[in-house]
């Protein structure tokens, strides 16, 4: 009989890694109406995960990572800067001149953070947290994403604390404009 793991919270978040990639690849070679829905699925995707790691797993990195405070302190620093250029591409738009150029930049700036996750961060996980309580950080990463909000907000801070407080309220806010927004692409007539 062959030893199969749970599904843990690394797991799940290198599969969010691998999506955040694909879905820059086609933003990147889409147009018009596709792909300005496949960069709303980007922004939501890395919306939540961020959020989600805000609130989950920094934190257990920071308790169970010898140097976990400046690694984690320095992953912050890139998800703020990350969050800024995120919602001043979506504020951009799709069709501007310098959108592509600068989601271009974005995916360096997010691939680079990315690889710094998985290489010191996850591994550190791994390597420190007994792999039953990293399958219940999968579920509580999952809680938090559907509790997170859809968009950037990068006035709210990046502290687990600030995403609990702030993030119930603005994800009703932003879920609430998404189902305005798909709901008039639905009934568009144009």
């Amino acid at each position: 009989m062959t030893d199969v793991r749970e599904h843990d919270v690394v797991d799940l978040l290198l599969e969010q890694h691998n999506q955040i990639k694909i879905l820059f690849s086609q933003v990147a070679a889409a147009q018009g109406a596709r792909k300005r829905e496949l960069f709303e699925d980007l922004v939501r995707l890395l919306a939540v995960h961020e959020s989600a790691e805000e609130q989950v797993v920094h934190p257990a990195a920071r308790r169970t990572i010898e140097g976990g405070d400046q690694m984690v302190d320095s992953r912050l620093h890139e998800e703020h800067e990350a969050k800024q250029a995120l919602s001043d591409l979506y504020e951009l738009g799709v069709d501007h001149p310098e959108f592509d150029t600068r989601l271009g930049m974005l995916a360096q700036d997010v691939i680079t953070h990315a690889t710094h996750e998985e290489n010191e961060e996850f591994l550190s996980l791994r390597r420190n947290v007994p792999a039953d309580k990293l399958v219940r950080m999968a579920g509580a990463v999952k809680a938090a994403e559907a509790m997170a909000p859809t968009r950037p907000h990068p006035a709210a801070g990046e502290s687990a604390t600030a995403n609990m407080l702030a993030g119930p309220p603005v994800a009703v806010f932003d879920r609430i404009r998404d189902a305005v927004r798909d709901w008039s692409r639905s009934h568009d007539d144009s």
